[in-house]
């Protein structure tokens, strides 16, 4: 069986992690690499690429915060513990990929990384299942270049 091989892009919101997806596919397909960008974030409205594979296919975070009454972070944390415990889902759209570099455009709450599991455990079961995954962490340039900003 062969490994998949990609990218989590994570960061916080406004950071530029859909558009660092959109140019390095772009990038990528240019030098002819197979690329397929994969959204998992369910509050991703701005897309400048056309996934593969998109989790609004599986829930839609609108609908999340209309039925249960959630606000957006909520209904964030919800789509991702949903995700989560049905990540055969994504793991048999990504096993359909196998000649495809991966990118996946991550959402950029930070409390998803930082007070909850839904993000690490669904990274964990990807590479449980033929995927080797690093981390790109975008940050905004004004944080790096001035440390009074944070």
């Amino acid at each position: 069986m062969s490994i998949i091989f990609g990218q989590l892009v994570i960061g916080p919101p406004g950071s530029g992690k859909t558009t660092y997806c959109s140019a390095m596919s772009k990038f990528l397909e240019s030098i002819g690499r197979k690329v397929a960008v994969i959204n998992i974030d369910p509050a991703n409205e701005n897309m400048e690429y056309t996934p593969t594979v998109d989790i609004s296919e599986l829930i839609q975070h609108e609908e999340v915060m209309t039925h249960f009454g959630l606000g957006p972070n909520g209904a964030l944390i919800y789509c991702m513990e949903f995700l989560e415990t049905n990540v055969q889902w994504l793991i048999a759209k990504i096993l359909n990929l196998k000649d495809y570099y991966i990118i996946f455009d991550c959402p950029g709450q930070v409390e998803l990384y930082t007070h909850h599991k839904s993000m690490s455990q669904i990274a964990e079961k990807l590479n449980q299942n033929v995927m080797r995954l690093c981390s790109v962490h975008l940050v905004d340039s004004h944080h790096c270049s001035d440390p009074g900003k944070n």
